[in-house]
């Protein structure tokens, strides 16, 4: 599109008389040292905290940091400078099994055995410029302390007129700690970060090194001409808070900062060519390359924002027209880079798909559950001519013979409502060791042994947030062909980290080898006796957060060894997941009654957070017997073991 070519309001100026700035005279730009850097946030009042909730390290506008023994607990208010002796760490109230976790207070732990094992993992050049692994990982940090933060809160007997916010609490404990990778401000992608990349907070770009802003739409890097410092634009995330075109897959008119906008359609007063605009401006002159990250809604919640990592972007033209609201808005044309894997025309094609105004290429049937599930479930193949998978029928549910009852029948709790976190009276919970297993949204907080849901026969509400794995799929499901794997299993929608995706439904039998002893090979066999790659730990680490590490050998959940699920004949979405050395699904035991007896169920979480279109996978695990049933492992993941089974 030729510069002036788009349509302007009466009364707005052409946009052929572009702004006069002068461009700087080098085409690269040059890299100032971390002291030299600016703030990553502003220094004013409120910063980028809501009304109402007190700014805490790193975001006060206080030059020199505190200092953690100055840190007041886990919100890092500034204290009292007063030092306590050397190795003395604050008091910190005991969690045992049957606490309700109220009152209870974290004070980050700057020389505990996580950081200095972080220290030792993280060498100095990947906390400046990192990699895949070093990204997942803060972010699987991040997202586990924000859980547990979130599950404290919600146990709390009454608000205390805090603001719960534990995504930038949990953001605290991390800068603090100093947990976070790519610390080296740059134009182009950060090491490690791949378009397409989700993310359910601004924190998490920052700790990442996407977006170094934690409420600013425009990032910036600060370079030099001779004596004078000037800016470029290295980020922008358009939210939908300003009136932006984004329509386009490939196309983002962006409108600039400032003019103490009321809502999305009005502004207060005209904007201003400085700060963020003025770095647009001169990344206009200069040709850099500037990160597009756009916020979307959560299908789940519309509430909610999702911010999709959209690649590489270059300003094309800017202009100034009239707002709305009478003001004058600055406006950027972005033009995505070729050649970039797709992410915001993926969600482009699912807005499409769901509506019915198009199908996916290669769909052979719009629902493979036949109306078992109350979400259909897509089968599609464009890779090949051939038709849909073998015979098996469909069943939500996981069988067991008689012989299979794992105890006695149990009453259930007393809750005549819905079940409350942190309420000891409800015998559920204390199966669950005193906790809540949920945080908000159906989020599983921690990976356990057994976790303990309510059954049928509780008289609590039947949407009790304690049954989450009982509602059936939430997600839309497809089931699609790949070139080398045969079927497969993604989701049309973003799955956040810890959010239920499906059981595994089959029967149970009494021997991995196959139905019921027969002899025959399954390769839909699951068994929860093989060994599991534990290295990449997705519990939050409670040094972290002062808290005690909870004994493990206390746990006296009966867990049948092993337990063996076919889902050759009888099963449903869960049979189609493959094995991945490096998965995004991990598999997760839960119990419950069913006809006033208690069994166990394979409940799969998301491990991470996961784009839609992307396919899940969990690791199949590896027997601890020598067979021969060991089969090569097509993961091409950088962790890839060579095989499984």
């Amino acid at each position: 599109m030729e510069q002036g070519s788009i349509p302007m309001e009466q009364g707005s100026i052409p946009s052929s008389k572009v702004l006069s700035v002068k461009p700087l005279r080098t085409l690269r730009p040059l890299f100032v040292s971390s002291a030299q850097a600016p703030p990553l946030f502003t220094s004013s009042p409120s910063g980028p905290f809501p009304p109402g909730f007190t700014p805490f390290y790193p975001f006060c506008s206080n030059a020199q940091s505190p200092q953690p023994d100055q840190m007041d607990g886990v919100t890092g208010h500034a204290g009292s400078s007063r030092k306590r002796p050397p190795g003395k760490l604050r008091k910190v109230a005991k969690k045992s099994v049957g606490s309700r976790n109220a009152g209870v207070s974290f004070t980050v732990n700057h020389g505990n055995a996580f950081v200095r094992n972080f220290i030792v993992r993280c060498n100095p050049f990947s906390k400046e410029d990192g990699n895949r692994e070093m990204v997942e990982y803060v972010l699987m940090t991040f997202d586990a302390v924000r859980r547990r933060l979130s599950q404290v809160e919600e146990a709390k007997e009454a608000p205390n007129g805090s603001i719960k916010r534990p995504d930038l609490k949990a953001g605290n404990v991390l800068m603090s700690a100093g947990v976070r990778t790519n610390m080296r401000k740059r134009t182009g992608v950060p090491p490690g970060v791949e378009v397409g990349d989700i993310f359910f907070f601004r924190f998490e770009m920052l700790l990442v090194g996407l977006h170094g802003q934690s409420m600013g739409g425009i990032d910036t890097l600060i370079t030099r001409r001779g004596k004078v410092e000037e800016s470029l634009a290295v980020s922008i995330v358009s939210s939908g808070y300003y009136d932006d075109d984004t329509e386009d897959k490939d196309v983002l008119i962006y409108s600039g900062q400032g003019g103490n906008p009321i809502s999305k359609d009005k502004q207060a007063s005209d904007q201003k060519l400085e700060k963020g605009n003025l770095a647009l401006e001169r990344s206009l002159h200069q040709a850099n390359e500037v990160r597009v990250i756009r916020g979307m809604k959560d299908p789940s919640n519309t509430s909610v924002k999702i911010y999709v990592y959209d690649g590489l972007y270059t300003i094309k033209e800017s202009w100034l027209e009239k707002g709305k609201s009478g003001c004058s808005v600055f406006k950027y044309k972005l033009v995505r880079l070729p050649g970039q894997p797709s992410a915001f025309a993926d969600w482009i094609s699912i807005q499409k798909w769901k509506a019915g105004l198009s199908s996916p290429v290669g769909l052979l049937s719009q629902d493979l559950s036949a109306g078992a599930e109350k979400i259909t479930v897509s089968l599609v193949n464009d890779v090949d001519a051939r038709g849909p998978p073998s015979y098996f029928t469909y069943s939500t549910v996981l069988r067991y013979s008689k012989s299979f009852n794992l105890t006695n029948s149990s009453f259930g709790c007393n809750c005549h409502k819905a079940c409350q976190p942190g309420d000891l009276n409800c015998s559920c919970i204390r199966s669950n060791g005193g906790d809540f297993p949920y945080a908000t949204n159906g989020v599983l907080v921690n990976q356990k042994p057994v976790v303990h849901e309510c059954s049928p026969t509780c008289p609590c509400f039947p949407n009790c947030k304690n049954r989450v794995s009982q509602t059936g799929l939430k997600l839309k499901m497809e089931v699609y062909k790949t070139t080398d794997k045969g079927w497969a299993l993604r989701s049309w929608d973003p799955i956040r980290a810890g959010s239920f995706i499906c059981e595994f439904a089959g029967e149970v039998v009494d021997s991995p080898m196959g139905m019921q002893g027969t002899g025959q090979e399954d390769d839909y066999i699951f068994d929860t006796s093989r060994i599991l790659d534990k290295s990449n730990k997705w519990n939050y680490e409670p040094t972290l957060l002062n808290e005690e590490i909870p004994d493990e050998s206390a746990e006296n959940d009966n867990i049948p060894s092993p337990l063996v699920i076919s889902a050759k004949n009888v099963g449903n979405v869960a049979r189609f997941m493959n094995h991945s050395c490096n998965p995004n699904v991990f598999w997760q035991l839960v119990q419950y009654e069913h006809n006033r007896e208690s069994f166990l169920h394979v409940v799969f979480f998301a491990k991470k957070h996961i784009p839609p279109l992307t396919e899940l996978t969990y690791d199949y695990g590896m027997s601890q017997f020598e067979t021969r049933s060991k089969r090569k492992c097509l993961c091409g993941s950088e962790k890839c073991r060579g095989y499984f089974g």
